[in-house]
């Protein structure tokens, strides 16, 4: 498994970014509004189109109630994938880390890295401008 990891502190509780991280429907804002099409979501699920790469059905596998939120794929991806919100609370705030972590082949590698890796980016920015 390849780890993409993000993290960013964010000065609101860990309980009030847990309740936004816990609702689906609150996922869209995080994505790179120019790379996912096709949004569609619950509470507990969430599927989209990546541009120019796959099309993913995600759902929320656990929620650790203000420390971690796990999301697995919904439907079968093309690559084996997890991805998880962990919240720590520091002193002005909290701390937060994204991680996908992803089983990609060599050929999978070159291609989605850098995309993956941007995505972590942009969803803990995202993050960071919405709540702080």
């Amino acid at each position: 498994m390849k780890n993409f990891e993000s993290t960013t502190t964010i000065n609101k509780s860990a309980e009030a970014i847990f309740t936004f991280l816990a609702d689906m429907n609150n996922h869209e804002q995080l994505m790179p509004k120019d790379d996912i099409s096709d949004w569609a979501s619950t509470v507990d699920e969430a599927s989209f189109n990546i541009r120019n790469m796959i099309k993913l059905s995600l759902k929320i596998d656990e929620r650790i109630p203000a420390s971690e939120i796990r999301i697995i794929p919904a439907e079968k991806p093309p690559f084996e994938m997890e991805l998880k919100w962990t919240l720590t609370p520091v002193e002005n705030g909290t701390q937060v880390l994204f991680v996908i972590a992803a089983d990609l082949n060599m050929m999978m590698k070159m291609v989605a890295s850098g995309p993956l890796q941007k995505l972590a980016d942009d969803e803990t920015a995202n993050l960071f401008n919405l709540l702080n």
